[in-house]
């Protein structure tokens, strides 16, 4: 990792938080496992300025490229769970994916449950696109 830890801009920390306590209507153990593991690496997280917040993290509407051992580079964009859209790949920051990867690093690797069972996930690139006023 590295930062050592997560790192997470304020007003996302809090966020974050405010939708994982709302949750979704369903949940299985993959999703209830992916939302502990956050849970507990947000407790140490360090939390930055919107102007201190590095370019390289994964963060709400970060475009992020990651390779797994099953699939080969796959790029999305990590959304609220509203702006989903597996179709124009907008992933929801609450699948297991989105929780898997939120404050981690361009470069870090990750492992973690997903339905098909541990996986490590490669961080290739993360971009923060320009948001439309």
């Amino acid at each position: 990792m590295k930062y050592g830890k997560l790192v997470v801009e304020k007003r996302e920390f809090a966020m974050l938080h405010r939708l994982l306590l709302q949750g979704p209507g369903k949940v299985d153990s993959i999703y209830s496992t992916s939302v502990e593991k956050l849970s507990q690496e947000l407790k140490s997280a360090k939390t930055v300025d919107e102007a201190e917040m590095p370019e390289e993290i994964v963060r709400f509407n970060s475009i992020v490229t990651i390779n797994t051992p099953l699939n080969k580079d796959k790029t999305f964009q990590l959304v609220l769970p509203d702006k989903s859209n597996i179709a124009e790949n907008r992933l929801s920051i609450l699948s297991p994916m989105g929780l898997a990867l939120f404050g981690y690093a361009e470069g870090d690797s990750v492992l973690w449950e997903f339905p098909s069972g541990v996986n490590k996930i490669n961080i290739l690139k993360v971009e923060q696109p320009v948001l439309q006023q």
